[in-house]
Formats: structure tokens, sequence, C-alpha cells
């Protein structure tokens, strides 16, 4: 019997596993999918967790403001 490769996930705290959650959560007809996804994320990692990677989320997205001036 073959072994089955596990995909790899994106990095914790990109917002690529985010994102991904947000869209499947469109597709299903969330009437707001990012609020599915938080709530999701928060189960999973935790208030305290999850409250840091979205700080470094705006971080991140404040500093590519900054360079694309």
């Amino acid at each position: 019997m073959a072994k089955r490769k596990a995909k790899k996930k994106p990095k914790l705290g990109s917002g690529k596993r985010f994102k991904a959650v947000a869209a499947s959560a469109r597709r299903s007809g969330a009437r707001n999918p990012n609020a599915v996804a938080a709530a999701a994320g928060r189960k999973k990692f935790g208030k305290k967790k999850m409250a840091k990677m979205a700080a470094a989320g705006r971080r991140r997205k404040a500093r590519a403001r900054k360079r694309k001036r």
C-alpha cells in the first residue's frame, strides 16, 4: 500500500491559511467569511495567539504600505 504524501500547509502567521479558510467559507455561503475564519482560528489557537498573529499581520501590512511610497 502506497503512503499518501500530506500537502504542506503555508507557514503559520503568513495569513495564507486564514485567507484559505475565509475563501472556503465564502464558497459555502457565509455572510461574513472573515469572521468564520477568525472564529475557527480562535478555537484552534486561542485568543492570545490569534491576537499576536493579527498584530503581526497589521505590522506587515503597514510596512508594505510604506515601501510602496
